[in-house]
């Protein structure tokens, strides 16, 4: 084993990395490529099984990492950039500077790997799949989180996607990083015997062929009957949404148009669909709509901001239908330097022309919107990102979601692939809790998808119409859901630090 890396380690973890990246979703054609995820990850694994210092393993991790990472949020320089009128450079060092530092948890990973894993290949494996999983963790808890583009997202139409509704998408990413590790030892020219060499990987390709029916679950369960869906895609250009003389005028207008003319029984729109608040708008508007849904046997939720100077505000749903009480729910999970400025870094959003303000937080568990049978579950923007968040509405069956709504703007990312990481996010959440997902979004992708997590009616993105659907809410609680909703995070927690734990303190005893 080498204790240093050579450049040309670095170099494969580099482009190792920006294929990781391409993985999640594809810059050709938006889709996850999960054989590209595993043999990234695997040539990671095989460069760290021939380091002997950890110091040397962290910084092929951080490498690795950096470039995945922003090979996956790169689009963040346009909404500083173009939207933001962030000086070009500032903007694009601001987008590495944030992989950079989540990097630091992959470091983190890798080093640990060295110091705990042994020479035993079942060592490797597990210290591997372990330390990976919490570096994935961190990254999504701490610091409010950001687990924009975790691995376990390249599996959505591979064979490990059954694991889902067991395990969620970071337990996928367990099963990946141990699949990968097996995978390196076909790559490590210098492990003992031929036979060492090539058995594991054959045994990693078994497990990829079985576990498609080891995993396998019954379908969901769903209503029999299915509720008719009309989702809006208004498309205001980011530039004109919150302008007075421009976009805000268009939305207004548009919206208003398609609320009181569609038919369906529910009606979707976006997140801020409605860019001002309440006491802004022309008198009557949203008397207008009360009144029409209130008759008219139909439903709308409708994205708006909400409160006042003194009150605070928030970004929020309103559910329109026949009920004396309005429904509302607001946003959670917000959005740091877009909904709340993190401390000490009030400069840095006042260099940007972004409409930003400090919002208030929604509670965990909201109740759902009751129509027609259904309980339909909100959520806002990025929330969706967050598994575990919306597992917590599940505790109770007879209170649990039966369909999940998605309201979004995508439009700050213009059109690039996080539009098809968002929509592979969404999808994603409806396999692990076998539930159907609408997405009502400004520029796309507003779709429709079942309880299986596949697209059944998709808008074009970047043009404005209404989709016209159906959904059949889904019923019953995936085994993922009952122990997120009471455990959260903490079961994996235990699997990622005590894995390594357990093979530090053995490798110290021998």
């Amino acid at each position: 084993m080498r204790a240093s890396a050579r450049p040309a380690s670095l170099l494969f973890a580099l482009a190792a990395g920006l294929a990781q990246a391409a993985s999640i979703a594809s810059p050709l054609d938006g889709e996850p490529r999960w054989w590209l995820q595993l043999g990234s990850l695997a040539v990671l694994a095989a460069l760290l099984q021939r380091v002997a210092q950890w110091k040397t393993a962290a910084l092929l991790g951080w490498t690795f990492a950096t470039a995945w990472l922003a090979g996956t949020f790169w689009w963040l320089y346009i909404s500083m950039h173009v939207y933001g009128g962030l000086p070009s450079l500032m903007a694009g060092a601001a987008v590495l500077l944030l992989a950079m530092l989540l990097a630091t948890y992959y470091a983190a990973a890798c080093g640990a790997f060295v110091l705990c894993s042994g020479s035993t290949i079942v060592g490797r494996v597990l210290v591997f799949a372990s330390t990976w999983l919490a570096a994935e963790l961190a990254r999504e808890c701490w610091f409010t989180g950001f687990p924009w583009g975790a691995g376990g997202y390249a599996h959505l139409d591979g064979p490990l996607a059954g694991l889902a509704p067991w395990a969620g998408v970071y337990g996928i990413g367990f099963v990946a990083a141990a699949l990968a590790a097996m995978l390196a030892q076909a790559l490590d020219r210098h492990a003992p015997g031929a036979r060492r060499r090539w058995v594991v990987p054959g045994v990693a390709l078994l497990v990829i062929a079985v576990l498609p029916w080891a995993a396998q679950r019954p379908a969901p369960v769903t209503a029999t009957r299915t509720l008719g869906v009309a989702l809006l895609q208004g498309n205001i250009p980011q530039d004109q949404k919150f302008e007075p003389g421009t976009g805000v005028p268009v939305a207004l207008d548009w919206y208003r148009q398609q609320l009181l003319a569609v038919t369906a029984p529910l009606v979707v729109t976006p997140e801020t669909a409605i860019p001002l608040l309440p006491y802004q708008l022309p008198a009557g508007y949203l008397k207008q709509l009360g009144e029409h849904f209130s008759a008219s046997g139909q439903a709308a939720l409708v994205g708006l901001p909400l409160g006042s100077f003194d009150a605070g505000y928030t970004n929020s749903v309103i559910g329109l239908k026949a009920q004396p009480r309005l429904y509302r729910y607001d946003k959670h999970h917000l959005v740091p330097f877009g909904e709340f400025i993190p401390p000490l870094f009030r400069w840095f959003t006042r260099m940007m022309n972004i409409p930003l303000g400090d919002f208030g937080r929604g509670a965990l568990v909201q109740p759902s919107f009751a129509w027609q049978g259904e309980r339909i579950a909100p959520n806002i923007c990025y929330e969706d990102l967050f598994g575990e968040e919306l597992a917590a509405r599940f505790e109770d069956e007879a209170s649990a979601p039966t369909v999940f709504v998605n309201m979004s703007n995508i439009g700050w990312f213009g059109d690039t692939v996080a539009i098809d990481q968002h929509l592979a996010i969404s999808r994603m959440r409806a396999i692990e809790f076998e539930r159907p997902m609408l997405r009502a979004t400004n520029t796309g992708a507003t779709a429709i998808i079942d309880a299986h997590g596949r697209v059944t009616h998709m808008l074009p993105r970047l043009t404005r119409g209404v989709l016209l659907g159906e959904v059949a809410g889904g019923r019953g609680i995936t085994p993922y859901a009952w122990w997120a909703a009471r455990a959260g995070l903490w079961p994996l927690w235990l699997l990622a630090l005590g894995v390594p734990c357990l093979f530090r303190l053995r490798r110290r005893a021998g």
